[in-house]
């Protein structure tokens, strides 16, 4: 082989998002229904005639050893689970990292998937998001859950269960033709212009989590409960139901941790609602980033939004997960 394409898809929570942390999963149990969308991570690896490791992303680096790259998810990677000659490796992105959709997440996925199709090894969806998650979660200590790289790993929209023992259920939801058709129609993605890093969020989730804080136990719990009842209301086709359950969710991550909402998604959430948006929230953990809305009239509310100036990101949910081929 000589060049692998590989992509790992991008994603949004449908509730229960925060719950897949380890800092509470791992007493509490964990759940989370997240929804692969067609918007992506990209890599091209070339395998053959390199002398030196040449890393392209929103920086390029050429070095002798993979332990001397500063990115450090492709350190970690390379260095873990790559043994052949030096690699070149290109990176793109249909957004732009700091939005909510699991970037990271994804990227890893994307990375992990191109250097098992090098190796001539398959691996399965759940291990091949075990491997990112032990890369980002237990080498790098990043403060983030699960989710993004079950997502981008499985595709799909699917109920996931993060158990005290870290194993992992996964759950394809049933949802009707109707309900997938309602939700391709009302489901509204709108770039509050920001972009953010997670850590501060996570971090304060984390460290408030592991000193058992009354406040964000109780707010955790009460997003896990949403999450199971998001599951069902989906299952069931009551999206009316599911919107209002939105708006709850968002207000309950909002009082989760001062950085959650900006002042800018906190106007367009209020314009958005205002213009018939039943509910909504920030994608990922909040601060910036793109804003979800469940909107019944959906060009009134592409209207409202417009003239505020924030600019739509229309998608669809994609049923594949993370993706390769080789060329030769």
């Amino acid at each position: 082989m000589s060049v692998i394409f590989t992509r790992a898809p991008l994603r949004i929570s449908l509730g229960g998002g925060g719950t897949d942390l380890p800092s509470y999963y791992r007493r509490h149990g964990g759940f989370v229904v997240g929804g692969a969308i067609d918007k992506s991570v990209y890599m091209i690896t070339h395998t053959v005639f390199q002398k030196r490791y040449r890393m392209k992303y929103s920086e390029f680096e050429e070095v002798d050893d993979p332990r001397e790259i500063r990115h450090p998810i492709l350190r970690e990677g390379l260095t873990r689970h790559w043994r052949g000659a030096p690699l070149e490796i290109a990176s793109i992105a249909d957004v732009p990292a700091g939005t909510g959709l699991g970037s990271s997440g994804a990227f890893t996925v994307c990375l992990l998937k191109a250097l098992s199709l090098a190796r001539r090894q398959a691996l399965t969806p759940g291990a091949l998001a075990e491997d990112a998650c032990e890369i980002e979660i237990d080498i790098l200590g990043e403060p983030v859950g699960k989710q993004d790289q079950y997502v981008a790993a499985h595709g799909g929209i699917c109920a996931y269960t993060f158990h005290a023992d870290d194993t992992v259920t996964v759950e394809p939801l049933d949802l009707s033709g109707e309900t997938l058709s309602r939700l391709r129609d009302n489901l509204l993605f709108f770039y509050t212009g920001e972009t953010r890093s997670a850590s501060a969020n996570l971090a304060d989730q984390v460290a408030r989590t592991e000193a058992q804080d009354a406040g964000m136990l109780e707010n955790l719990h009460r997003t896990k409960e949403i999450g199971l009842e998001s599951r069902q209301l989906l299952e069931t086709g009551d999206l009316e139901r599911y919107a209002e359950l939105m708006h709850e969710h968002w207000q309950t991550k909002r009082r989760r941790s001062p950085g959650i909402s900006t002042m800018r998604a906190d106007e367009l959430y209020t314009l958005a609602r205002r213009s018939g948006a039943t509910g909504g929230k920030l994608v990922g953990a909040g601060g910036g980033g793109f804003l979800l809305v469940y909107a019944p009239r959906p060009d009134d509310t592409r209207q409202a939004m417009a003239a505020a100036g924030a600019d739509e990101l229309r998608f669809d949910f994609t049923f594949h997960g993370a993706f390769g081929t080789e060329y030769t």
